[in-house]
């Protein structure tokens, strides 16, 4: 289930990429494009016959994991100011992209690369999950890693989810409230992944299950927003 999970979501944001070529080389929404690409990366990196390939070229010390949590830091920052803007939450951008959100990115930021290199990350192992236990400190600080990870799209999702809840029901085009609804399911899973230490290791399953409903709930709310601007454009034409 969860292979397919990963590869359906990949689909879907490598389609979308690729559809959106166009009209970043028009010059439009080239933020938005930047998203789908750096989703699409994250799914590729996350993915284990491309992670154990690229980890192995990188020396098997799991360096790929730690170029995956900056670019899932650069999706969703990306994600969620544009996101703001689209919903005219000037809170929320204030948040994610004001100093705070700055100060919170830099100190997660810091955070993740200074607890990778204090532990013992040696043997590729896709998602750190099943690395040998080599001491109690080292597995805490491993531990203390993947919670550091998740906390920068916890903020960032926390911060967008009232906007994009509230959209649901305002009075707005179909696809603009369907796109919403999808944005709001993948928000709530970042917020519930902030809570997954406290998860029982036999659930551990549910972890990547809600991690790619959300990264494929973004990919397609922020494609019926963009769907929705193009009937908005085609509308105004002559």
């Amino acid at each position: 289930m969860i292979a397919i999970l990963q590869w359906t979501t990949l689909a879907v944001c490598a389609l979308v990429a690729i559809a959106r070529i166009p009209s970043a080389l028009r010059g439009e929404n080239r933020s938005i494009f930047g998203v789908f690409v750096l989703s699409t990366l994250a799914i590729l990196l996350s993915i284990d016959v491309s992670y154990q390939s690229i980890d192995a070229w990188l020396g098997s010390e799991n360096y790929t994991n730690l170029i995956l949590r900056f670019v899932v830091y650069g999706t969703v920052l990306l994600a969620g100011y544009r996101i703001a803007k689209a919903f005219a939450a000037q809170r929320s951008i204030r948040l994610i992209a004001g100093p705070v959100g700055l100060a919170v990115l830099s100190v997660v930021g810091v955070a993740t690369v200074v607890l990778f290199l204090l532990a013992d990350t040696a043997g590729t192992v896709t998602g750190l999950r099943t690395l040998p236990a080599r001491s109690p400190q080292n597995a805490a600080l491993i531990e203390s890693y993947a919670a550091a990870g998740r906390l920068y799209p916890s903020y960032v999702a926390a911060c967008i989810l009232p906007a994009t809840f509230v959209a649901i029901r305002q009075r707005l085009p179909r696809t603009i409230r369907i796109g919403a609804l999808l944005l709001t399911v993948a928000f709530t899973g970042m917020v519930i992944a902030s809570s997954f230490f406290l998860f029982p290791s036999e659930l551990g399953y549910l972890e990547a299950v809600i991690n790619y409903t959300s990264v494929l709930c973004l990919a397609l709310g922020l494609a019926f927003v963009w769907i929705s601007s193009l009937m908005a454009k085609r509308a105004l034409r002559p």
